[in-house]
């Protein structure tokens, strides 16, 4: 209609209107400068919205149009430079900063309101994508297989003591080639620190500006609640590392970072020397101060001895028959015992709540803010244990399987421990070194290999049957007999001394 021909066109597609530097707009602005001598321009717009939501906002940009010498346009409105255009033009802005208010405040109200219910409305976290669900209105996340597998895996072998750091946690993350790297091709520490704190990977929901803490939530967890609460434990402090810490693995010398010196105790480095012929193999310590140290020690002579070390603690056959025959008792005295736990469960389930609803009342009673913080603190708490609780007594109606099944590989490993050294793969390495031993090993070059510090299984196999402490000696002056001996025939029943094995 007023004859204008257009000369650029610039957009600001995903930048909010509250902005007053925006891609678009900074181009626009540079454009009119450029040109400003050439000829005059007209910007148009297609509302006084599209130019800033803001009445700020609106302010400056309109300044700087006129500026750069650039003169506002609308098809929707008249700008002028009289009073009563400015007052219009002024209202109009008032009117879209309150619009966008509004709907951030609708948008804010409708968020809170859909994580109240148990659904994450934010950017899916790692391990998750969002997808539609029969039964669930929009939009619920999901596991996203296979990464959801390798942070579950991840976060479970932590759980359990294996990865003693997240240190190892990030190394086992790098080795994957299907877990998301940064641009440098690597899985920054903070990101690992991120992942062990997500309690959404537990089936809980936080947000801690809406003071919404641990809500149950919607979607499938990844771990279970008491595995992260166990990695918050490892995190904190809380828990004791009591395995061996071996930050490197070597197939050539498996045993450097696990043997220490039995001289200064530091950890036993390694390395080939090259002979005429051949190379050769030699552990050592490093450490200058030390008497002991720069003298090497055969790789072989050192191995050997580790390897002897581990035939040491396979136990004998009549052990194994005894140690199944206590433990298939332990086991079977347990799932009986598991529907009482399961119903002391439900009454402390009933005290917390109790305990809970009367914090509450408190917190409405008070006005100060540092009661009213404490007793969140405590509510909190209460909620932590109210979700382990509950998540206990689940796993106790859960039908257990079978004994044979649970402890098969238990007993293929505690019935001979090398098998895991003789694989020469070095994530057995790490496990063999980890469920076999509390603490390093050292070894002196006159007295060899030092008396080893093994973890429970093993100290209970020798404590009961290899005559650590004995037997309890009965009352009187009877002749001394054990409280019990084991079918070693067939069956392996334990039996007291006064039965016949009626298998």
């Amino acid at each position: 209609m007023k004859g204008y021909e257009v000369a650029d066109v610039f957009r600001d597609e995903g930048a909010s209107g509250s902005m007053i530097e925006r891609p678009g707009m900074i181009a626009m602005l540079g454009f009119l400068k450029k040109h400003r001598r050439q000829t005059s321009h007209a910007v148009l717009i297609d509302d006084i919205s599209r130019l800033a939501r803001g009445l700020e906002a609106h302010t400056q940009l309109r300044t700087a149009i006129t500026a750069a010498g650039g003169k506002l346009e609308s098809p929707s409105i008249e700008f002028g430079e009289d009073s009563d255009s400015k007052l219009v033009e002024n209202l109009l802005a008032s009117v879209s900063q309150h619009q966008r208010q509004m709907n951030a405040e609708q948008t804010k109200n409708r968020m809170q309101a859909r994580v109240g219910n148990g659904y994450w409305g934010f950017s899916p976290p790692t391990g998750y994508r969002y997808a539609h669900v029969n039964g669930h209105s929009g939009k619920v996340l999901i596991s996203d297989e296979p990464l959801a597998g390798i942070i579950r895996e991840a976060l479970e072998v932590f759980a359990s003591g294996l990865f003693q750091t997240q240190a190892d946690v990030q190394r086992f993350l790098q080795a994957h080639a299907l877990f998301p790297k940064n641009q440098k091709g690597e899985v920054h520490p903070q990101r690992v620190a991120s992942i062990l704190t997500q309690v959404m990977d537990a089936g809980f929901i936080t947000v801690t500006e809406w003071n919404i803490y641990r809500l149950p939530a919607k979607h499938q967890a990844l771990i279970s609640f008491e595995a992260f609460t166990r990695i918050q434990e490892r995190i904190t402090g809380k828990t004791a590392i009591v395995a061996p810490i071996r930050t490197e693995a070597n197939l050539a010398f498996p045993l450097r970072g696990f043997v220490v010196c039995g001289c200064c105790g530091h950890p036993m480095t390694a390395a080939w020397s090259k002979g005429r012929y051949q190379r050769y193999g030699y552990y050592s310590c490093f450490q200058k101060s030390c008497a002991e140290g720069r003298k090497s020690i055969g790789k072989e002579k050192l191995e050997g001895a580790f390897s002897a070390l581990l035939d040491g603690l396979r136990p004998t056959q009549e052990t194994l028959f005894a140690a199944r025959a206590m433990f298939k008792e332990l086991w079977e005295s347990r799932g009986a015992d598991a529907k009482v736990r399961a119903e002391q469960a439900v009454r402390e389930l009933a005290v917390i709540e109790r305990k809970i609803e009367q914090l509450l009342e408190r917190v409405v009673e008070t006005n100060n803010r540092t009661v009213i913080q404490t007793y969140e603190s405590q509510i909190n708490k209460l909620q932590d244990r109210k979700h382990l609780l509950e998540e206990q007594s689940r796993s106790m109606r859960i039908s257990r399987k079978p004994f044979e099944e649970s402890f098969r590989t238990t007993y293929k490993f505690i019935e001979n421990p090398r098998f895991l050294w003789d694989s020469g793969k070095k994530e057995h390495h790490k496990k063999l070194f980890r469920l076999t031993f509390a603490e390093r090993i050292a070894y002196s070059r006159k007295e060899g290999l030092r008396t080893a510090e093994t973890t429970l299984p093993f100290n209970a196999l020798q404590a009961i049957f290899g005559g650590d402490y004995g037997l309890a000696r009965p009352k009187g002056f009877e002749p001394l007999t054990p409280r019990f001996v084991v079918c070693i025939y067939g069956c392996s029943a334990l039996l007291t001394v006064s039965q016949n094995c009626r298998d």
